[in-house]
């Protein structure tokens, strides 16, 4: 992208309708729940944030991301579970800096990147799969801050105003 051409920003507030809102959880269940825990906690870096043991029938691991009002729960499936490869978790890091230093608990551990989305690719990302064989995406830039100027250099991008 040019210098010429005005870069856009994209809103970092709730919607008034949506402002009551105190937090967001996302929940996926696992088929290799105990591996995965794992891999998030130690290997990711994520903060554990509580363990439950057949709470209603359920055993399960909250995260925060990185805090209580952005959390992701890691259910234990009792049955294999049909997972979508390009479900993806993007982390976001605010400079190569940043991620590099979250990627090397995985190098370290011998964990190797997966082939990646060309976007991911171009704009300077590295993909992992989860356990359960889910991507997780670690990007060098911070979506709507600080996005490198090609990451919409491919198709067309709309940004609607609010």
């Amino acid at each position: 992208m040019s210098d010429d051409k005005p870069k856009h920003h994209r809103a970092t507030h709730w919607p008034l309708q949506l402002a009551p809102i105190g937090a967001i959880r996302f929940a996926r269940r696992s088929s290799h729940f105990a591996d995965t825990v794992r891999f998030y906690r130690d290997l990711v870096g994520l903060p554990l944030y509580e363990t439950f043991e057949d709470s209603y029938g359920s055993n399960g691991a909250i995260f925060g991301l990185p805090s209580w009002n952005l959390t992701m729960e890691i259910v234990e499936a009792v049955e294999a579970v049909a997972v979508d490869h390009h479900e993806q978790l993007c982390l976001y890091f605010p400079d190569h800096q940043g991620q590099q230093a979250a990627l090397a608990r995985l190098l370290a551990a011998g964990v190797e990147p997966v082939d990646q989305h060309p976007y991911w690719a171009a704009t300077g990302a590295a993909t992992y799969r989860d356990p359960d064989g889910r991507e997780i995406v670690f990007a060098p830039f911070v979506f709507g801050v600080n996005e490198p100027d090609n990451s919409a250099a491919s198709g067309k991008h709309e940004f609607p105003s609010p």
